[in-house]
């Protein structure tokens, strides 16, 4: 029998209505359900996040993208299958919907569903010999100007050799997965997850020839901010600090995937078609 962990949408009465149904639902059925202890979810079995991606099987995410990011990221060195059941407006990682969440997650049990295995990124900001923030990202890793900074010059080199130097409100390091996110509003383009590269895309670039740069997934990208603007760091949008003069952010890609099963019903271009309203006016 399986342990399986539910991470619900914080704050979202139906995400954690659906935690409560599944977790009876598959105590009948003789598996272990446990609900994330941190979305508060009453009636149902419950532990800290890290605690049940330490023990679990299986991972069910009831929310949207963001939710999904969060189990990643709990899963520290563990890589836990997950089952996205989007209960948001814009889900290209969640992919069933609420109404096949059961069949679904019965295939997932019974090791039907096929895994999509995404490559995720190691990030360090560093100063010298100091590190100063270190995570794993998903999606991407974003260097963005504060409210009142000025355009920043923003040094990079790709795999110890100088590639460019930015002059832009930010630059995005992202992931295939990430490339239909923060990516994607700055022009950035879309990459098919099942295929290993590094997406390199500034933020408003003050030089038309700034394009965005599609890397191969072994790269090694450093990013050194050369002007005193005041900058900062986020990690998948959840961590982040302050980037000042002469530091660098460090991009190599992760031994470690995160192991997203796929919905048979659906394949990547029906959900770019939907959320994207491709082919509408």
């Amino acid at each position: 029998m399986a342990t399986v962990g539910l991470i619900p949408r914080l704050a979202r009465e139906a995400a954690a209505e659906l935690a409560r149904e599944m977790a009876h639902w598959l105590e009948a059925r003789g598996h272990t359900a446990m609900v994330e202890e941190e979305a508060g979810v009453p009636g149902a079995p419950s532990a800290p996040g890290r605690e049940i991606a330490a023990r679990a099987d299986l991972l069910v995410v009831l929310g949207g993208d963001g939710t999904l990011i969060h189990a990643a990221g709990l899963c520290n060195d563990r890589e836990v299958p997950i089952l996205g059941v989007n209960m948001g407006a814009l889900g290209f990682l969640t992919e069933v919907p609420r109404e096949r969440a059961f069949p679904l997650l019965e295939k997932a049990l019974n090791g039907d569903l096929a895994i999509s295995q995404r490559l995720m990124l190691d990030v360090e900001v560093r100063y010298r010999d100091q590190a100063l923030l270190s995570g794993t990202v998903l999606n991407d890793a974003v260097i963005s100007k504060n409210a009142l900074s000025r355009l920043a010059t923003l040094e990079v080199m790709v795999d110890s050799r100088p590639a460019t130097t930015y002059e832009a409100d930010g630059v995005i390091v992202a992931t295939p997965t990430g490339s239909t996110a923060y990516s994607l509003s700055a022009a950035g383009p879309i990459v098919v997850p099942s295929l290993d590269a590094v997406l390199l895309t500034p933020i408003c670039p003050h030089a038309l020839t700034q394009r965005p740069l599609v890397l191969p997934p072994s790269s090694v990208v450093r990013v050194r901010l050369g002007s005193p603007s005041e900058m900062f760091v986020t990690l998948d949008g959840a961590r982040g600090r302050p980037l000042e003069i002469g530091q660098e952010v460090w991009i190599q890609p992760s031994h470690r995937r995160t192991l997203i099963l796929r919905n048979p019903e659906v394949d990547h271009f029906t959900i770019l078609r939907e959320k994207l309203r491709w082919g509408t006016r």
